[in-house]
């Protein structure tokens, strides 16, 4: 790896002491902060993050104003992808297992209405759809990202339906997001991709060295109870947000990736 510029280093270090800011305020503000407190938290909490890695949040599409529960669908590019959504709408998200046992990270998302999903188990997968049914069914915001890893934002690789079981269960409406990174001339870049053999800091050093990423969030589709099977479902998401990202100008087919989400569905 390149040496990186003193600016990008002061800026890194900015970041890692946001992050152990971010684990004092789950341990010591969330255990008695009420849902709304937790959100507010987790919403400014993000924002601030994205500022620091130059990232702006572009003017918030409207729609996404009356999500007020139910499940949150949407392509995957980056970790980011998770304090994108944050920023404009705190959720619980759905995580591997193996997330859990991460330093820092896996400490905060145990404590931040994480659902957890061991694959290769039956009794795992029935396990997360009853803690998927029982957040949605209380009224909060669950959030997946059903492409099961992430991609350059190149376009959109077919949606698994296993966890959009739990909002038909739940009757909850399915808001489906599409997200895109778009540099400063305008347009996509694959600069925030969590992909291939890239390890963390060196995508945070991608994404600070561009000196300024829009991320665009807009609401591709919404389906309300009573919701089409889960496949169905699964597809028709699946062909909103790839409208969504075609009209901008940013699908095309996507290049084979490695898991490297560590949020899945």
């Amino acid at each position: 790896m390149p040496a990186i510029p003193l600016s990008s280093a002061l800026r890194l270090i900015r970041v890692g002491l946001h992050l152990l800011s971010g684990g004092l305020q789950v341990g010591l503000l969330f255990p008695v902060a009420g849902r709304r407190w937790r959100d507010a938290l987790k919403r400014r909490w993000s924002r601030q993050l994205l500022q620091l890695l130059l990232i702006e949040i572009e003017a918030a599409d409207p729609a996404l104003l009356g999500i007020e529960k139910g499940l949150l669908v949407a392509n995957h590019v980056s970790f980011i992808d998770i304090f994108a959504i944050n920023a404009l709408l705190p959720s619980g998200f759905v995580a591997k297992s193996d997330v859990a046992g991460w330093p820092l990270i896996g400490w905060m998302s145990r404590h931040n209405d994480t659902v957890f999903i061991e694959r290769g188990s039956r009794k795992a997968a029935h396990q997360t759809q009853q803690q998927m049914l029982s957040v949605l069914a209380s009224g909060q915001r669950l959030a997946i990202f059903p492409e099961g890893t992430t991609t350059a934002g190149d376009g959109v690789l077919p949606f698994h339906g296993a966890l959009f079981q739990g909002a038909i269960d739940a009757a909850v409406p399915v808001s489906v997001l599409a997200i895109e990174y778009i540099d400063r001339n305008g347009s996509p870049t694959a600069a925030p991709a969590y992909i291939d053999d890239i390890d963390l800091l060196d995508c945070l050093v991608n994404i600070i060295s561009c000196g300024g990423i829009r991320v665009r969030i807009t609401l591709a589709a919404r389906f309300l109870p009573p919701l089409q099977d889960r496949r169905h479902l699964a597809h028709q998401a699946h062909q909103a947000v790839a409208a969504a990202l075609r009209t901008r100008g940013s699908s095309r087919p996507p290049q084979s990736r490695r898991n490297a989400a560590a949020i899945i569905a």
